[in-house]
């Protein structure tokens, strides 16, 4: 039976070490209660670090740590204190983390974290790998295992992988500043399914992908090699009636029951009919904007004096990374700010700030939720927030507030909340006054549409909706109709090569045979492909031709001291082994000089663009260009193409980053009949990347193998993944 296989960077278990004791209990938050019921299922397992390293741990300690964690369904993956140095809390808390809040300042970019980074995303790639059987579907979370999806694919190519990233994906020019991004985003597209929280974060992804490794997206579907990786965003909810539950309980508590914290809460409270309370509940860290928060308070106190004795302001921060400098120099900020606040306006009676450095127990987190008033969540950026929703949860007689920043990935779908920019004070001040002068009419209305919306999309249904997305994307295979050369396919076609009389191999060049330069002039044949070719032409009854777009005198200058068949500019020209060339078609050229210009003006109003001139065709280059702006220019040009050539027997084809205008008498499917008709052929085989390739696969009889590069909508009935495939299946005709 197939097994869903989740891996986080931690264990959903609190494993402690206590006196050489072991003492393991379930992890309490929004990802362990979100896949509760995916891990749960079947024969399913966890894993990750368990949070103790190896230097903590003697063999005997490993041991029971291995057999404990396994009765939980889960697995460790073993970590020395130098990887938690260098890949956690160094490449993963001191690059990655402020890189993609858009923190540039703070990034730190050390090669030795990123070897450790490397290291340490294959240490659970080995452990997921012992783990994994084909079938099985592997769920991968979070910026501390970016490398992780490929390295399982590279191993297990038929395993389904999602990803889900539960932090803000940057903004191309600011992702475009890492060094290794390439790597990073090549270890995520190993992924079938890549969730986000928000289309923002998605977008962002997906014009990196784009602009970075040039890779083809279609809405959001990216083209990745033979496969088809999608991209969608799915906003991550909470366990609604926990959060319900909770609150409703704490409403029916009887004095007796309550937390000092709650009797504290209720003092303020009753001091009079116009007292109110403010939250604000964070980690504490410099994402969280909480410096701005506190002089945003200080702004509305003097510009609203009438809320001074009344209004209180509750800060929960929750200490994090204290051994970091950035969060050290945050803490300090924040102790002088509310110290210098409460300084200046405290009264016998009232202190403006109430500020906990610490973490609280889930029942005293209620007893802050149901008392405040309003909830002041005011991110610089932030993933999703989680807090805003918690609030909204707890708020069982539907009153009270949540003021939320727009930087927060929950923004998006709670826009029933009052949105404001973290780094306006005065429209913070602003919204304050507005929410605590608020009608219960327009509170209720408020969150009876936030709590309607969180309700029905909870962290369970966040979970079972990306599930679903991902098993779907085995469908998406089907929309190729193409199967792959491999396995059977492959060892039939051998077989049928081999008992076969007279062969034919057809062979495209850019895209094929070799790979795409910047520059065309740059992808002249290499050594290997060389001695490729002359074992292929050497070979008995057997006719290799190289069939391309490439005009006859750059074919002259690679292949003219070969014996090679040759045929280019798309069918104009042919050189066989035993003639020189030949003109297959008369072709006139004078509508070049009118087609020109316009070329030109493309090239001059996109950056990156330039003409190639050939004897019988004009093509229009954009792989350097910038690829959204090329697809903006791409349709630009085919329409005025279009209504130009219709009348004078031109044809545009739409290449590999490459628009060509050519004679409509011309193209390869009409050059590779005429050659067949040279002889009676029992096998033919043709291969190549783009839509000029189409007309051949299109004119070749039922019996051909005809076989598409890459992973594209094709006439061709069988595709490879790209050059290097290519290669490695002509050598097999070699050995034969």
């Amino acid at each position: 039976m197939n097994k869903t296989i989740i891996v986080s960077n931690r264990l959903p278990l609190q494993v402690k070490l206590e006196d050489d004791n072991l003492n393991i209990k379930p992890s309490v938050g929004g990802l362990a209660t979100g896949m509760k019921s995916v891990h749960a299922e079947g024969n399913g397992i966890w894993i990750g670090w368990s949070g103790l390293t190896k230097e903590e741990l003697n063999e005997n300690l490993t041991e029971q740590v291995n057999k404990a964690v396994a009765k939980e369904k889960c697995a460790t993956v073993p970590l020395t204190q130098n990887d938690i140095d260098n890949y956690y809390l160094g490449f993963s808390n001191k690059t990655l983390w402020p890189l993609f809040h858009y923190f540039s300042e703070y990034t730190v970019f050390e090669s030795e974290q990123w070897e450790t980074y490397k290291k340490v995303n294959q240490k659970f790639a080995d452990v997921v790998l012992k783990h994994i059987n084909d079938g099985d579907t592997v769920w991968v979370h979070d910026y501390q295992l970016l490398l992780l999806p490929k390295l399982i694919k590279d191993k297990k190519p038929n395993t389904t992988i999602g990803f889900f990233l539960h932090i803000p994906y940057p903004s191309y020019e600011i992702f475009r500043t890492f060094p290794w991004r390439e790597e990073l985003l090549h270890g995520m597209l190993g992924s079938d399914l890549i969730g986000f929280h928000t289309y923002d974060y998605e977008r962002h992804f997906l014009s990196s992908v784009k602009r970075i490794l040039r890779l083809d997206v279609k809405f959001n579907e990216v083209s990745y090699l033979d496969r088809i990786v999608k991209v969608d965003s799915f906003p991550m909810g909470i366990d609604y009636k926990k959060f319900e539950n909770a609150a409703l309980k704490h409403t029916n508590q009887e004095d007796n029951e309550k937390s000092e914290l709650q009797r504290r809460l209720d003092d303020h409270i009753q001091s009079g009919s116009d007292a109110k309370m403010i939250l604000s509940i964070d980690r504490m860290d410099y994402t969280k904007g909480i410096p701005n928060r506190i002089r945003a308070f200080e702004y509305f106190l003097n510009k609203y004096p009438q809320f001074k004795e009344k209004v209180r302001l509750i800060m929960l921060a929750v200490p994090s990374r204290s051994d970091v400098p950035q969060y050290q120099k945050l803490k300090r900020e924040t102790d002088e700010l509310v110290g210098r606040i409460n300084g200046q306006f405290a009264t016998v009676s009232w202190t403006p700030i109430w500020y906990f450095y610490r973490s609280m127990p889930f029942e005293n987190l209620i007893d802050l939720y149901t008392s405040s008033d309003i909830a002041l969540i005011t991110p610089i950026r932030d993933g999703m927030n989680l807090v805003a929703k918690e609030y909204v949860a707890t708020r069982t007689n539907q009153d009270g507030v949540l003021i939320l920043s727009e930087m927060a990935g929950a923004s998006k779908e709670m826009n029933e909340a009052l949105l404001i920019n973290p780094n306006n004070f005065a429209e913070i001040a602003d919204t304050v006054k507005y929410a605590l002068e608020m009608s219960l009419d327009e509170q209720k209305n408020r969150l009876e549409i936030l709590q309607k919306r969180l309700k029905r999309y909870s962290v369970e249904k966040w979970a079972e909706e990306f599930l679903k997305s991902l098993n779907n994307t085995k469908q998406l295979d089907a929309v190729i109709v193409a199967e792959k050369m491999a396995g059977t396919n492959e060892t039939k076609m051998l077989s049928d090569f081999k008992k076969s009389k007279r062969k034919l191999l057809l062979l495209d060049y850019d895209g094929t045979l070799s790979g795409f330069k910047n520059n065309p002039k740059d992808a002249k044949p290499d050594q290997e492909l060389f001695k490729l070719l002359d074992n292929l032409n050497a070979l008995e009854n057997t006719d290799v031709v190289i069939i391309s777009g490439r005009d006859r005198e750059t074919f002259e200058t690679w292949y003219g001291h070969k014996d090679y068949n040759l045929i280019t500019d798309h069918g104009v020209w042919l050189k066989s082994k035993t003639s020189d060339w030949d003109m297959l078609e008369r072709l006139k050229t004078g509508w070049m000089d009118n087609i020109r210009p316009i070329l030109e003006t493309f090239v001059d109003r996109t950056p990156g663009t330039f003409i190639e001139k050939k004897k019988y065709s004009l093509a229009w280059h954009y792989r350097k260009a910038d690829p959204e702006l090329a697809q903006i220019r791409t349709m630009e040009l085919n329409t005025v193409l279009t209504s130009l050539i219709s009348n004078n027997d031109l044809t545009v084809l739409k290449g590999n980053k490459v628009i060509e205008i050519k004679s409509s008498s011309v193209n390869k499917g009409r050059a590779a009949s005429r050659w067949m008709a040279k002889s009676d052929y029992d096998f033919t085989f043709a291969i190549g990347d783009d839509w000029t390739d189409e007309y051949m696969f299109e004119e070749l009889p039922k019996s051909a193998y005809t076989i598409k590069v890459g992973f594209k909508k094709t006439q061709a009935k069988y595709y490879v993944k790209n050059t290097e495939a290519v290669r490695d299946l002509l050598s097999k005709f070699v050995n034969a």
